[in-house]
Formats: C-alpha cells, sequence, structure tokens
C-alpha cells in the first residue's frame, strides 16, 4: 500500500513540490507542473507531456533536454484540467509552437484538447499527440481506440529529439505520429494499486494467477491465468507484439521493458534474459533497449513489454542525446539556466477585464445561480453517487459537489472584481473543472466556458444569448468527448435541453418560460437513460450492470437545469 502521505487530497501537489525542490538545478517549478530550468532556444517547438499522476517516472521524470519542455500533472489517476494544461503550455512557449503529449484515456482527451483549442484561440499553435500502444485495450482496426501505456516513452522521446534537432512543428507532430503508429505494449499484472489513504487495493489479482491486459488504473483486461514462469512469462508477453510486426519491415527495434512499481529490478533483468534471446531467435535486433520503471501505477505489481519498429528516421531519434532526471541518453550539451522561471512568471494569469454594467449586473446574477446549483448539487451527493455506482466508480455525486463548489467561489471572486457575465461563467467553468476532475469535470469546465463566450462581457441579459450559449456548450462537449445522444452520457439530457430552449426561445418565449420548459424536456430525457446501454466511458465494459438504471451525468445535468429554471421564474 501507499504508505508516506500527509493529507491524501494533497498527495500529488507535495510529490510535485518535492520533486522540484531535488531537481532545482534542472527543473523550474509552475503551478500544476514544471519546466527545464534551461529551456530550449527562442523558436523551438515546446513539447509537453502530462496526464495523473502516480506514474512516476511518467511524467514529470521526462522533463529535460532532448525529451520533454515540460510536463503537467493532475491529481492520482486524474488527468490534469484544461486551465492546468493550458498554464503550462503557456510557460512552455517558445514561439514555435507546442505539441501536447498524453495517454489516450478519457479525461486526458477532453482536458488536452479543449486546453489545444483555448491556447489556438490566443495564437499559440498547439498540437494533441494522444499515445495508442496497448495492444490489449483494442483491436488493431481500432488502433485509435487503444490506451496509452509504456509506449510513452517511447513516443515522446521521438518527438523530443525532433524538437531538440531544430525542425518545426508540422514536421515534429509528423514524425512523432509515425513513432505512434510503430509502437505496441503489452501488459500484465500481478497484483493492485492502492491510493493514498486507502486501506485497500482499487483493484486485486487472484493469489497464484497473473492478469493480462489489465491497465494501470485497473482498467479490464482480456484475461486471468495462473502463473507462470519468467521464460513463459517473456513468450506470453511478446506474442501479442509479434504479430503486429509491419510486413517487410527491417528487424530493428526499440524495446522497453517495463516495471510498474512494485517490480523488483532483478526480476525485470530476469525477465529481459529471456526476451532479448526470444527477440533474437525471431531475426530482431534490439537498438538500444531500455529495462526498468518509466510509467509506473504506484505500488502495482507487474510489469510490460513495449517494441517500436524502427526506420532510419525513428532509429536516429530513438538513439539521440537526452537528459531528464529520470532519462539518460548520450550527452546533452548544456544550456544556461535561470530563464525558465520569469518565462513562468510571465505567462501569470492577467487582471480580469472589467464588464459593462449591464454584463456586470447579469455576472452578478449568474454568480448567484452557481451559489444555488452547489447548494443543491451538495444535497444530492449522496443520490447520485448511488446512481453512478451501478456501473461506475460511485465518485459522481462528490464531484459535482466539488466542482460546483469552487466554481461558485470562482464566480463570486470574479463577479466581485467588477467581470462580465462571459468571464463570470469562464471562470466558474475553470475552477469547475480544476476541482471537480475527471471526465465529467473537463465537459461541465468546457461547457461553462463555451456558454460564458457566448454571453459575452459587454451585453445584458438577452434571451438569444443564452440560447446560443447553450449550443455553444453542446457543441464543445460533442466536440471533445465524442458523445452523441442514445450512448448513455449527459448529452442525451444536454440535446432536447438545448433544442427546446433554442426553439421556445426563438417563438418569442420569455427566457424563464423558455428554460422551464427546456428543463421539463430534459429530466425526461435524462429519466429514459435508465433504458440505454452505455457506449462510452468506464460505464461501457459493465453495459449490463447498467440497464435500468439513469445516467448519472444525465441526471445530474437535468437537476441543473431544473434548479436554475426556479430562479428564473423566482426572478
Amino acid at each position: 500500500m501507499t504508505r508516506l502521505f500527509d493529507d491524501p487530497e494533497e498527495f500529488a501537489a507535495t510529490a510535485l513540490a518535492g520533486f522540484c525542490a531535488a531537481n532545482r538545478d534542472r527543473i523550474a517549478e509552475v503551478p500544476h507542473g514544471a519546466l527545464r530550468a534551461a529551456p530550449g532556444p527562442q523558436g523551438k517547438v515546446a513539447i509537453l507531456v502530462g496526464g495523473g499522476s502516480g506514474h512516476y517516472p511518467a511524467f514529470l521524470g521526462y522533463v529535460g533536454a532532448g525529451l520533454a519542455d515540460a510536463a503537467v500533472a493532475g491529481d492520482v489517476f486524474a488527468s490534469p484540467s484544461t486551465s492546468a494544461v493550458a498554464g503550462v503550455a503557456r510557460a512552455a512557449d517558445m514561439g514555435g509552437g507546442v505539441i501536447l503529449g498524453f495517454g489516450n484515456y478519457a479525461g486526458d482527451v477532453l482536458n488536452f484538447g479543449a486546453a489545444a483549442e483555448r491556447l489556438r484561440g490566443e495564437g499559440i499553435d498547439a498540437r494533441i499527440l494522444a499515445v495508442t500502444d496497448d495492444v490489449a485495450s483494442a483491436s488493431v482496426d481500432e488502433r485509435e481506440k487503444r490506451r496509452g501505456v509504456a509506449g510513452d516513452l517511447l513516443v515522446f522521446k521521438i518527438a523530443g529529439a525532433a524538437a531538440e534537432a531544430g525542425l518545426d512543428i508540422d514536421a515534429v507532430e509528423a514524425v512523432a505520429r509515425k513513432a505512434n503508429a510503430a509502437s505496441v505494449s503489452f501488459g500484465v499484472a500481478f497484483a493492485g494499486c492502492t491510493l493514498p489513504g486507502q486501506s485497500a487495493p482499487l483493484f486485486t489479482v487472484d493469489k497464484g494467477t497473473v492478469a493480462l491486459g489489465l491497465g494501470i488504473h485497473g482498467e479490464p483486461g482480456i484475461s486471468t491465468e495462473d502463473m507462470k514462469t519468467a521464460a513463459e512469462m517473456a513468450d506470453l508477453l511478446l506474442k501479442p507484439l509479434l504479430a503486429e510486426r509491419p510486413k517487410d519491415h527491417g528487424g530493428r527495434i526499440a524495446v522497453v521493458l517495463n516495471g510498474l512499481g512494485c517490480t523488483k529490478y532483478e526480476e525485470l533483468f530476469v525477465l529481459w534474459h529471456h526476451i532479448s534471446r526470444r527477440l533474437e531467435a525471431e531475426g530482431l535486433e534490439v537498438v538500444d533497449p531500455e529495462v526498468g520503471e518509466f510509467v509506473t501505477s504506484l505500488d502495482m505489481a507487474g510489469c510490460s513489454l513495449s517494441i517500436m519498429w524502427l526506420d532510419e528516421e525513428l532509429e536516429g531519434y530513438w538513439r539521440a542525446p537526452a537528459d531528464a532526471p529520470a532519462f539518460r541518453k548520450g550527452n546533452v550539451a548544456q544550456r544556461s539556466v535561470g530563464s525558465a522561471t520569469a518565462r513562468a512568471e510571465a505567462t501569470a494569469a492577467a487582471k480580469i477585464a472589467q464588464g459593462s454594467a449591464a454584463s456586470q449586473e447579469l455576472g452578478a446574477c449568474v454568480a448567484r445561480l452557481m451559489a444555488r446549483l452547489a447548494e443543491e448539487l451538495a444535497e444530492a451527493e449522496e443520490m447520485l453517487g448511488r446512481i453512478d455506482a451501478q456501473a461506475g466508480d460511485g465518485d459522481h455525486g462528490q464531484g459535482m459537489a466539488r466542482g460546483s463548489k469552487a466554481a461558485a467561489s470562482a464566480a463570486a471572486e470574479a463577479a466581485q472584481a467588477g467581470a462580465g457575465a462571459g468571464t463570470v461563467l469562464a471562470s466558474a467553468g475553470d475552477a469547475w473543472a480544476d476541482r471537480a476532475g475527471g471526465t465529467s469535470g473537463a465537459l461541465w469546465g468546457v461547457a461553462l466556458r463555451s456558454w460564458g463566450n457566448a454571453l459575452t462581457d459587454e451585453d445584458g441579459l438577452v434571451a438569444g444569448n443564452v440560447a446560443a450559449g447553450a449550443q455553444a456548450a453542446l457543441d464543445a462537449i460533442t466536440r471533445l468527448g465524442g458523445a452523441k445522444p442514445g450512448d448513455k452520457t449527459l448529452v442525451d439530457a444536454l440535446v432536447p435541453f438545448v433544442e427546446t430552449l433554442g426553439a421556445a426561445v426563438n417563438s418569442g418565449a420569455s427566457l424563464a418560460d423558455a428554460w422551464q420548459k427546456a428543463a421539463t424536456r430534459s429530466t425526461e430525457a435524462a429519466d429514459a437513460t435508465a433504458d440505454l446501454s452505455p457506449k462510452l466511458g468506464r460505464a461501457r465494459p459493465l453495459a449490463e450492470r447498467s440497464i435500468g438504471h439513469p445516467d448519472a451525468g444525465a441526471i445530474s445535468l437535468a437537476l441543473c437545469a431544473r434548479v436554475i429554471g426556479e430562479e428564473l421564474t423566482k426572478a
């Protein structure tokens, strides 16, 4: 179990601070992440990597010359928020654009994608790079659905070397995507991991067995078998990877044998003894193999094997020098230290811009509505948690309560500072995403920010703007989250809300009446999700358990719609 911690909720933040303190000669700490203390030259493409904490050396240990320019860290096993990703990316940008690298998980896809959109809106060329190497999580025909595991190191190393060589962002992105397409991984688990403050593991593996293809957060694997000898384990790990060897491949490969946190290096070396012999027998030549811990899962017992099918270009970047706290290769020319902190400070958030008098009045109203939502969601926390637990991890109520409380506080602060309605709602969205975490927090964050953009900081209350904001929120959620009606998500409740609100406003109804009609329709649609089978998210593998129970995200959205409708009617 995880034994050394203070407040479990501060574990990730404290670990980040300790990492930066231990590496102060090469790392500069910024909010939610770290930068190279000696940044690359002006105009260089910046490589930002990140994801949830609990996987060290991923991702902080990769920050250094020839690898990553920056890393952003979320809570344990939770994606960093959109604003956290965007903030670290701004600090890392050197004028050549930023590539945002992460493992292919729903929360990361949402938050890094939303951050990229925000950065592009500010004039920073931002690209996303989702690593999809885990062969156990999807077939080769659905490669885009695969999770990112220890192939992160392979792909990020190629991207980092290409950026260090001075390639422009189009070329760096192209070679990084080629590296991702050429990388495959397969992992096994012998025992689960325990989150800080918890007395029981997040998941378990039966004694004397090995779980094949189990994800680094306990995502379902493909099977369980009796425990193997080291020689048998080598064959087991290699079989699914060799099955995807490209036709006419030259035979040179990069290989990473990765311990997941509680597997001793000596055990890995015993395993590598067998793997290396098997690869040689297959006619494959290993180039600069890496054996150790590179993407862990707290104290999880297990290992994974990753292969990248090299060509001349990829091999050159794989062998290029790199110098990071947890990864070194060759000799890197040293650069001066000191400008990173100043660069980070220069990207700090500007003072809140003042809205017009009419928009300030609407902003104060928005802040009051956020406070009411926080009250109602705090009361509904247990109920929403019970619904979510039917086919999820039961934390939806907690996330909604925490997110709305933070949103209410941020909205009140922005309104008191004289912000217009657009800024008030956008600030609420950022705070919601930061505090709630997870996929739901990310979705609410992008929705409220998009809605705020439609309200503007100049206009007062205009029903058409409110309806347009609802549509913008829906567009942002479906674009970044990929859900559609029928997938059993909050989209099932949001689509009828947006359509009903827009139609009623266009027909001349008052905003209060239009909102009430939309809330009623949203509630009906949310209740009807009980008949649906989930197509996305963590509930998808437990679809049968979900049938007969409504989607927690849809129910909470409809609840929020009703609460705001009641307040508008009172007004």
